[in-house]
């Protein structure tokens, strides 16, 4: 992002949009998936026949080119868990030196890994076990993890410390009184059921009946039809098991057994079997590509992008804006405009209206406040609210777009599929609300 804003400053065309920033970052990830994923499973496969077809399997997967695409903190652990594994092999086939570069490489990734996503870990346990007689052989081999995972660790805290903290006091002051520690904070989180009660809890199974599927869809019937017990496919189920141990439960979280499950499984033997099988495959994947790369949560960029833009422009003229069961809005894409944002999550009905209806606040001598609410328009209950309260708040639609779905709503058990697909898809779109009290004195 320094370069970009060098180059933007050099032309004179002042600060770097966000629109240019996001778009940017996007390339960015494209080309990182594309080169360090492709390049651990070169890696970790030696056979040319069987490499090739990884290649194909990964690429071709809708999870790539949409989900990699993206900053996401789980596609970053992706190419984290692919290299912590390609370095692991390197380990283990070495088996004449100590491997005291690739011990090195191994520490300073996992420790990024872990600074970056708590759940590297679920990953990275099996593989690490075959690692054990090496270390025992070669104690050097395993100071030189430690002390690079050390080094990389604290200066992951320093970052972050002088990030998070207000200007003015000296890093080494704060780093002895007030250190962030992210992996500390965020098992801290996530240990609160009330805390992850906000994300959604989900059953135990919800990984197994619903993640896998989405992510992998055909080729979880390549399963029974493994290549072999191979590092990549113990780091898979390992991690499926032992995330579904938490009670929040997303699809994302799986994304790095994605790769991990292509470069592990064959295809069928019998020639139909196999030309039936790709067509679904590319099926799969074209529908899910459209579906979770246009879609899902597709509007959550957009509105944020306009509300930094008409904030920069002419103003909003609200308090604070208010996001209601969407995907947190990324700050940045503000460009530095000053809009005070709650994300609401995945609050109930009832206590969202609740507190909105505090903040509008009273009918005073200059009328009440306004704020925004950005919410699906496939959320029923803002109708009865609206209809009910029309002659006490105003709703002031300013913007909306139909290239959004919200599917973290889909209540299949209380509403059936059909009215719940009616529902979440007929009335799909994203709206941003200006939201007052009705004061007729002030109109």
């Amino acid at each position: 992002m320094l370069v970009l804003q060098w180059v933007v400053t050099e032309t004179g065309s002042g600060a770097v949009a966000p629109r240019v920033i996001y778009y940017t970052l996007r390339l960015m990830m494209f080309i990182l998936s594309f080169v360090l994923e492709d390049w651990a499973i070169h890696e970790l496969i030696p056979s040319p026949r069987e490499r090739r077809l990884a290649v194909v399997l990964v690429a071709s997967s809708y999870v790539t080119w949409t989900y990699q695409t993206h900053t996401f903190s789980n596609a970053v652990e992706t190419l984290v868990v692919l290299w912590s594994i390609v370095m692991i092999q390197r380990i283990l086939d070495n088996k004449h030196r100590s491997s005291l570069l690739s011990s090195a490489l191994l520490g300073s990734i996992v420790a990024f890994g872990v600074f970056n996503r708590i759940t590297i870990p679920a990953y990275l346990l099996p593989p690490a076990i075959y690692l054990v007689p090496h270390f025992l052989q070669r104690p050097f081999s395993l100071l030189s993890l430690v002390s690079t995972f050390l080094l990389t660790s604290s200066l992951a805290i320093a970052i972050d410390t002088s990030f998070y903290n207000l200007p003015g006091s000296s890093l080494l002051h704060l780093l002895c009184t007030n250190p962030i520690i992210t992996p500390l904070n965020s098992i801290r989180y996530n240990t609160s059921a009330t805390n992850l009660s906000l994300h959604g809890l989900h059953p135990p199974y919800q990984h197994l009946v619903a993640s896998l599927p989405l992510l992998l869809g055909p080729a979880l019937l390549l399963l029974y039809h493994v290549r072999k017990p191979t590092l990549s496919i113990l780091s898979a189920f390992s991690a499926t098991i032992l995330l579904s141990l938490i009670p929040h439960q997303e699809p994302r979280f799986l994304l790095p057994a994605v790769p991990l499950v292509l470069s592990s499984v064959r295809l069928p033997k019998s020639e139909i079997l196999k030309k039936y099988w790709f067509g679904t495959w590319i099926i799969f994947n074209a529908v899910l590509g459209i579906l979770m790369g246009v879609y899902h949560q597709g509007g959550v960029v957009p509105a944020q992008l306009w509300l930094g833009q008409q904030q920069q422009e002419r103003g909003l003229g609200m308090t604070e804006v208010f996001w209601w069961r969407t995907y947190s809005p990324p700050m940045w894409l503000l460009g530095g405009q000053e809009v005070v944002t709650v994300d609401l999550m995945g609050m109930k009905a009832g206590e969202m209206m609740e507190r909105l209806t505090e903040a509008i606040g009273d009918c005073g001598e200059r009328g009440s406040r306004s704020i925004g609410l950005v919410a699906p328009t496939s959320s029923t209950e803002l109708d009865a609210w609206m209809l009910k309260s029309k002659k006490e708040i105003v709703f002031d639609e300013l913007w909306i777009t139909s290239r959004h779905l919200n599917l973290d709503d889909l209540d299949v058990e209380e509403d059936g599929i059909g009215e719940t697909l009616a529902r979440v898809v007929g009335r799909r779109g994203l709206a941003i609300w200006k939201i007052r009290r009705f004061c007729a004195d002030s109109e």
